[in-house]
């Protein structure tokens, strides 16, 4: 680390485009700041600095070891924050956003959440609205699928899978199918998208067994609750994710259907800001939940 003085000098100086300057940010004279560069430089074995009387600019090799430089600083003060946090109990509202359905897999893991951290206040916003973390001030958002948003870290949560399900007095009403082509002569409840209006499907890939087959549509919902009931009340066959039906289906008020013929997996993530500095209730939660929920799935 003997160069450190020397990288804090040059980092200053080229911010600032003076050594008196730098000087005065890190309360040393200017003369010392020249000396700490000039020994730095002799390190490295190249020249950073074309000086003159007024001012220094960076030569071509002191702009790539500038960049470099600066990150490095900037880490630095990173691990020093996380530390000094590290020692803060976490505490403050906490703005968590959920998708609808999310409140039957989060819920039951918080009773422990509480009693761990007792001063955070969670505020849960169940909504299917793709909210914008960073404009909205969303602490934490539980998402599925693609992350493309360049300006969010994310942790994986976990896997679910998606099924065919329905009422045990649909099925014996119309039949169980056996096959892909004999979901032809059934009615499906549907889900779909409230943003985009789109209709859920189920990816089908090249199996042979789904060629040419067509769905009927009974019941459309923008809600998965709402596919849930309507599927309980027998109006169809629902694809639906797993966590859904999990109770209906130990308590035999639903049946899965075609259990092979689906392959289809989602993932859940949570995601925040990719601000520099992780405030610890984000990081106790993210932490807490990547630990607790989808351990059934894995």
């Amino acid at each position: 680390m003997d160069s450190l003085p020397g990288i804090l000098a040059f980092v200053r100086s080229a911010e600032a485009s003076s050594f008196a300057a730098a000087g005065r940010v890190l309360g040393i004279s200017p003369s010392a700041v020249g000396k700490s560069i000039a020994r730095l430089e002799a390190s490295v074995g190249v020249r950073l600095f074309q000086r003159s009387t007024r001012k220094v600019r960076l030569t071509a090799e002191g702009e790539l070891f500038f960049e470099r430089c600066r990150r490095i600083l900037d880490d630095l003060a990173d691990a020093e924050a996380m530390l000094s946090q590290a020692a803060q109990s976490p505490r403050g509202k906490l703005r968590v956003s959920v998708p609808t359905i999310g409140y039957r897999f989060l819920l039951p893991v918080l009773p422990e959440f509480r009693r761990l951290y007792p001063e955070i206040e969670l505020d849960l916003d169940f909504s299917d609205h793709m909210v914008d973390v960073i404009e909205e001030g969303v602490d934490v958002a539980i998402r599925s699928g693609s992350l493309p948003d360049s300006r969010l870290m994310a942790r994986r949560l976990g896997p679910f899978r998606f099924l065919l399900c329905a009422s045990p007095a649909y099925l014996d009403a119309r039949g169980e199918p056996r096959q892909a082509m004999d979901l032809q002569r059934h009615a499906f409840v549907r889900y779909r998208f409230a943003t985009t209006g789109k209709l859920m499907e189920w990816e089908r890939g090249s199996d042979p067994r789904w060629q040419g087959v067509r769905l009927s549509t009974a019941i459309t919902c923008n809600n998965m609750e709402a596919v849930l009931a309507a599927t309980l009340d027998g109006h169809g066959i629902a694809y639906v994710p797993d966590f859904l039906v999990r109770d209906a289906l130990r308590a035999g008020t639903l049946r899965p259907v075609l259990e092979d013929a689906l392959a289809d997996r989602g993932q859940f993530w949570a995601v925040w800001s990719s601000s520099r500095q992780l405030s610890p209730k984000i990081r106790v939660f993210v932490d807490f939940i990547a630990g607790r929920l989808f351990r059934e799935a894995d």
